[in-house]
């Protein structure tokens, strides 16, 4: 139990580490900069110490604010770190009772404590926090990081068909058809609106959580993202700060479908169908 509690906390230590290196990378895909050379002030471009590189800590000690020029430091780096933390450390719990045979993750049928598969998730999740952030800010998709996410996910299942230790007992169709379905309504959608409704980005993200997600997870994974989007949406038209011809973002929303069939699409399911008594 003991050891159990360890590996939680440095798995969330790692998903803080991670969660400042995606900020990093938010920012430069924004300024269109290279990844190399060192961390900077995006005010005044000083080069920051390595005291000053301790995700939420360093925020916390500087109070929000730069070291050297005293400018506000957004609020959108400890929350992307804290967020990459619990989503890590959410994942490797939801493996860890897999590989225990208790029902956890939502993604496909327990596929036991495979470390290929607990890093594959780490670096999906990586990738659409990052999405997260750029779209709610941008209302862009970008390509840079969905299209190798979609690739190595796409790979992942491919190569399950040769049982080369993958644990992918879903089988390669599943996922295919998620893929399919997911994308091709969203495609509808964006080709009779003239993507008025729905950005294409969309329909290339539906692309990865098929992938991901499998059937039916995926399909949960979209009935909540329409369900918090029309929710928020109608919070924003009360306050009036949008109205019905305004634009959302809905990559933030399938995202957040996304990890939340992830982690309990299983038990999401098991819920409606008693619920309802089918």
């Amino acid at each position: 139990m003991f050891i159990s509690y360890l590996l939680g906390f440095f798995v969330f230590v790692l998903g803080l580490c991670i969660g400042s290196f995606l900020n990093c990378v938010i920012y430069r895909l924004e300024q269109e900069k290279s990844l190399k050379g060192r961390s900077f002030c995006p005010h005044c471009k000083h080069a920051l110490s390595w005291q000053d590189l301790f995700p939420v800590f360093s925020f916390l000690f500087l109070l929000g604010k730069c070291r050297y020029c005293r400018a506000k430091i957004s609020i959108q780096y400890p929350l992307v770190e804290i967020a990459t933390g619990l989503i890590f450390l959410l994942i490797f719990s939801a493996q860890g009772a897999n590989a225990l045979g208790r029902p956890a993750s939502g993604v496909g049928p327990a596929e036991g404590w495979n470390f290929l598969y607990t890093g594959l998730l780490f670096y999906v999740a990586s990738a659409l926090i990052i999405i997260f952030v750029y779209d709610l800010k941008h209302y862009l998709i970008p390509d840079k990081i969905l299209f190798p996410a979609i690739v190595t996910t796409f790979l992942y299942r491919l190569f399950g068909i040769w049982d080369l230790g993958f644990g992918n007992s879903a089988g390669f169709s599943n996922f295919i058809l998620a893929a399919i379905i997911a994308s091709g309504f969203f495609f509808i959608i964006w080709l009779v609106s003239g993507g008025k409704w729905m950005g294409f980005g969309d329909v290339k993200l539906a692309v990865l959580m098929g992938f991901l997600l499998g059937l039916p997870n995926v399909l949960v994974a979209l009935f909540l993202a329409f369900f918090f989007g029309a929710i928020i949406g109608l919070i924003l038209m009360v306050f009036n700060k949008k109205s019905l011809k305004s634009e959302i973002p809905f990559g933030p929303f399938l995202i957040v479908g996304t990890f939340l069939a992830m982690t309990w699409g299983s038990q999401i399911i098991h819920w409606y169908l008693n619920f309802f008594k089918i």
